[in-house]
């Protein structure tokens, strides 16, 4: 067989290989498509299935690839947080309180969280969600992740940092404190950790020590997802001081008047004062999210344009 021969009989295998893997790729998208088209509806309750799988048996089964498996079901938790908080807010017309996620019936997160960390105990993003998550319907589950991380991360100053902040919204502030306080001691932490200890435990749960804490969850956080939930309890708090800023204008204007407003044009004067940010078409002061807040309860009180703004109502 001469060399031209061989190099065409070769062409002709290869030719002939590439179109069975063509057709082959291409029946078996054809076939997905029709079972997909047919598959009975997926029984909700079965979705919720515990995971039966543990640690141990999830790093015997990666064979060798703990690092990939650990980033597979760190991204199947995002995709089930996601997607149960799009169905509430497609199915509600009530806003979802951050304080509490437990509408969201978040039976397989503590799971799927334990999966990631077990099989990469150094990654720190499921500990990150885990503590912003978990302790609006199990703290247990929360403190337990957290601390598994510790055990495993012991100079990893930003687990006391979240540590430290489940205890905080348990309003335990003394342990709060002191788990800050532990995490300051670590080599690399930030100044601001002794000054989050000292501040917790002088002040505990007031606005000042929350706006500082979300701003250095905010600014340590590498998860888009964990930011935007950080971002909206800021605006919370940012919100709470506008609004009292509001009511003591208010007030001032009823005590002088006898009466409470009938626009925010009477009391103009006092919002430019208080530096809150105005819309120009209404007069109306804006909240955080930009949405115009409304006078209530017939001028005496101020609120939320719910459920306009973006602000979290709780």
């Amino acid at each position: 067989m001469t060399l031209v021969q061989t190099i065409k009989q070769r062409l002709s295998q290869d030719i002939a290989l590439v179109s069975v893997i063509l057709i082959a790729l291409i029946t078996s998208v054809a076939l997905s498509r029709w079972l997909d088209s047919r598959r009975p509806p997926i029984d909700p309750s079965f979705e919720e299935e515990k995971l039966y799988l543990n640690g141990n048996t999830a790093k015997r089964l990666s064979l060798g690839f703990n690092g990939i498996a650990a980033d597979w079901y760190w991204m199947r938790s995002l995709q089930y947080l996601g997607r149960k908080m799009v169905n509430f807010e497609d199915n509600n017309a009530g806003q979802l309180s951050l304080n509490d996620l437990s509408v969201l019936e978040l039976r397989l997160l503590p799971s799927l969280l334990r999966l990631s960390t077990s099989l990469d105990p150094e990654f720190m993003g499921p500990y990150e969600l885990g503590a912003m998550i978990l302790p609006t319907f199990n703290t247990d589950e929360a403190i337990t992740l957290l601390n598994y991380g510790i055990e495993h991360n012991p100079d990893a100053w930003r687990l006391y940092q979240h540590l430290g902040y489940i205890y905080w919204q348990l309003h335990d502030y003394h342990k709060s404190s002191e788990i800050y306080g532990k995490g300051a001691r670590i080599a690399g932490a930030p100044e601001w950790m002794a000054e989050m200890s000292a501040r917790v435990a002088a002040e505990g749960g007031s606005r000042n020590a929350a706006r500082d804490m979300y701003r250095h969850l905010y600014d340590e956080s590498k998860d888009q997802q964990v930011k935007e939930l950080i971002a909206r309890r800021l605006m919370q708090v940012e919100s709470f001081d506008e609004r009292d800023a509001i009511r003591a204008a208010l007030k001032d204007y009823q005590t002088r008047t006898g009466r409470c407003v009938s626009s925010w044009k009477d009391i103009a004067q006092a919002l430019r004062a208080s530096q809150l940010r105005i819309d120009a078409q209404s007069g109306a002061p804006v909240d955080p999210s930009d949405t115009p807040y409304v006078l209530v309860k017939n001028g005496c009180d101020v609120d939320l344009d719910y459920p306009r703004s973006k602000v979290p109502y709780r």
